[in-house]
């Protein structure tokens, strides 16, 4: 088991990062790994379906992810960017760029001169508190202006300087199917793979279908850069599980021939805090600062549908825990010498 940050790089080739999804959700590769054996076979997302056992149990996260990225300039000139995190009573946390230029007391305007909101305050180097001059008017503000939060590694031309990026494919497909309930600033992009004739052919083989609720937060952005692994501070995202779910999770978890398996890391991040906070799966509303890493031992989940994820990333350190470190780099490297897609639109793994 290692706990160096520095065991957990690998050589990703810069034309394998994924910065447009695939034609359609599907038309994705699926590398599995059998996490006792280290075997790895390839096959497709479609394929899924003849990796599921009657009985099994899927469980999705369904939070939405919100047009939170917001271009702004001050009244003096000059443009910047608010990343909206989540709301303060009847304020909002935000990451601000460039961070310097917004100052406390520092008045907002949108790109075309309307007054939007005030810096209320500093909290660190990059979070800013803000106030929005109307808050009962911030969804409306978000859809009409807001942008997709998509991860700094995908990047959209600008029609003109400071002039927002076009998405419009992100707008839905940087978007689950599922998608419920708004919150996230990063999508749960395992899912992104699945379509919902996908999800019938699912419960057309005995396979159940249960929700979770975990907002991404920033952190999913932020890079461990403390030298021994278990340094490194999670940020907090909130997680909810409603009753339905919990009953039908918590009832496959004392089957021992039913299987629990997890759509993205947020998913397994949301079943095991709730395990963790409670000792079986029960309704929950709360908040996670897990972090999972190798030497943590499962409760829940027998196995994981993941996307191929980052260099010395919490989210790779989480699939190393459940797989092993050896064989997630071992696949990694089979993965990049057939030429997978990585990160957010890319390919994806099923371990079990």
């Amino acid at each position: 088991m290692s706990l160096h940050l520095s065991d957990y790089y690998y050589d990703l080739p810069k034309r394998l990062i994924a910065t447009h999804p695939p034609d359609h959700r599907s038309r994705a590769r699926l590398l599995t790994l059998d996490r006792i054996s280290g075997d790895v076979r390839h096959v497709t997302i479609p394929e899924m379906t003849t990796l599921l056992r009657s009985g099994d149990v899927v469980v999705i996260n369904n939070s939405r992810v919100l047009k939170s990225r917001l271009t702004v300039q001050r009244p003096g000139g000059g443009r910047g960017e608010l990343l909206l995190l989540k709301p303060v009573h009847d304020q909002w946390l935000a990451f601000a760029r460039p961070a310097s230029k917004f100052r406390k007391g520092t008045e907002l305007l949108l790109p075309d001169g309307t007054p939007l909101a005030e810096v209320v305050d500093i909290v660190d180097h990059k979070t800013r508190l803000i106030r929005f001059l109307i808050p009962e008017d911030v969804k409306r503000i978000l859809k009409e202006h807001g942008q997709v939060p998509l991860p700094p590694y995908i990047t959209r031309q600008r029609i003109r300087d400071g002039e927002s990026p076009n998405q419009d494919h992100d707008v839905s497909r940087y978007q689950t199917v599922y998608a419920e309930k708004d919150g996230s600033v990063a999508a749960p992009t395992a899912g992104l793979h699945f379509t919902k004739e996908l999800l019938a052919r699912f419960e057309q083989l005995d396979v159940e279908i249960c929700r979770v609720t975990l907002h991404v937060g920033p952190g999913t952005f932020e890079p461990v850069v403390a030298p021994r692994i278990t340094e490194h501070v999670m940020h907090e995202e909130s997680f909810s599980i409603e009753n339905r779910d919990a009953s039908a999770i918590e009832k496959a978890r004392q089957d021992p021939d039913r299987r629990i398996i997890a759509v993205g890391t947020t998913t397994v991040r949301a079943l095991e805090t709730c395990h963790a906070m409670r000792g079986r799966i029960t309704p929950v509303k709360s908040a996670s600062k897990m972090f999972i890493h190798p030497g943590y031992r499962f409760r829940v989940i027998d196995g994981m549908m993941t996307n191929f994820h980052l260099p010395k990333s919490t989210l790779l350190m989480l699939v190393s825990a459940f797989a092993g470190r050896e064989n997630i780099l071992k696949s990694y490297q089979e993965a990049i010498k057939r030429e997978y897609r990585f990160y957010s639109y890319g390919d994806a793994m099923f371990i079990s």
